[in-house]
């Protein structure tokens, strides 16, 4: 006879619900292998591009400066090879190196520009289509039917747009700025210079790193009301959002111009479109703050001038300007429109 089985079974497992916060870190990988080719990719290959421009205007420069040494229109010092930059480091002297900062500053801020271009665009359809063209192929009803929350989604939505795809921006100019940075070296050393005479020494990579990294936040609060604005149309147009959205701000900016309503604010016309239509429509570009900041003392000498503008004192006393802050408010309320709309929208 058996002996009988006395062990107990193992007691039910119970699975603890899923944090928020792990909630919402999943939305945001969601977001981004969505987006993947706009998030990531696009910066990476409009960094590509301008490295890909920069070496054909090296080759170009080099083919036209040996052409011009074969007809001998190059005297002074000059090598087999071109230009002696050797020669030219032996006699810069601390006054021209010290001149020569702010053009190599304002060189890698050019370089690093092009993934910030494509950042516009990128920003500015990815909230225009985030919340239609998930009602536009139903998939809005797999995503209701989880335990997702319309807040947590629209918020990481507006996560995606002001502070994901503005980092990896940032990266890929990073990557940009500094293969830039070798690639002249690279043509210095070609030529019997010093990299680090001429480029590295004088430019301040890091300093201009640490610019375009402690720009994130300022972007984030100064992209809100066009995040919120292009998420509101998404919400809630039945079809075509892009007209919605930018027809709206403009035929109000011109019937606003047209019967002169602001001066019952003792307000000119254009202080409705930089205000409120630029606002609208403008504010996902990286750099439109500027001429929000208060630039009291900074100093605008030469090449220097774009490089204080892009500096990281203008970018930060950007946030002492109430259009910031107005527009960070306005910006709030049309993300909880947005919200509210998700929620309710019927598309029949």
């Amino acid at each position: 006879m058996n002996a009988l089985d006395t062990t107990l079974p193992a007691p039910a497992r119970t699975i603890a619900p899923a944090h928020p916060t792990h909630k919402f870190k999943l939305l945001l990988k969601r977001e981004f292998w969505e987006h993947k080719g706009g998030f990531f990719w696009a910066p990476l290959i409009a960094g590509g591009v301008s490295l890909l421009l920069t070496l054909m205007a090296i080759i170009v420069g080099e083919v036209a400066a040996r052409r011009a040494l074969a007809d001998g229109e190059f005297d002074g010092e000059i090598m087999i090879n071109g230009l002696d930059l050797g020669y030219l480091s032996e006699k810069l002297g601390p006054g021209e190196l010290s001149e020569l900062a702010p053009v190599m500053d304002l060189s890698m801020l050019m370089a690093a520009s092009w993934p910030f271009i494509v950042l516009a665009f990128v920003v500015f359809f990815y909230c225009l289509g985030a919340l239609y063209d998930e009602r536009k192929d139903r998939s809005v009803l797999f995503w209701k039917s989880l335990p997702l929350s319309d807040r947590d989604t629209v918020l990481s939505k507006v996560a995606s747009a002001t502070l994901v795809a503005p980092a990896l921006a940032v990266a890929a100019s990073l990557v940009t700025m500094f293969a830039f940075l070798l690639l002249i070296s690279v043509v210095a050393l070609l030529h019997n210079g010093s990299p680090m005479t001429l480029i590295w020494g004088p430019g301040s990579p890091l300093s201009v790193a640490l610019q375009l990294v402690a720009s994130i936040p300022v972007y984030a609060l100064w992209a809100l009301p066009t995040v919120g604005w292009l998420l509101l149309c998404s919400a809630w147009a039945r079809s075509k959002p892009f007209l919605w959205a930018i027809m709206i701000p403009l035929f109000a900016g011109i019937f606003v111009s047209w019967f002169d309503l602001m001066q019952v604010f003792d307000l000119e016309s254009s202080w409705f479109w930089k205000n409120i239509v630029a606002r609208l429509l403008f504010s996902v570009v990286p750099g439109t703050w500027v001429d929000a900041a208060h630039l009291e003392g900074v100093d605008f000498d030469g090449a220097g001038q774009m490089t204080s503008l892009l500096g990281l004192k203008a970018s930060w006393s950007a946030l002492l300007s109430p259009s910031l802050w107005i527009g960070v408010a306005a910006g709030a309320a049309m993300i909880v429109g947005a919200i509210r709309l998700r929620r309710w929208r019927d598309e029949g």
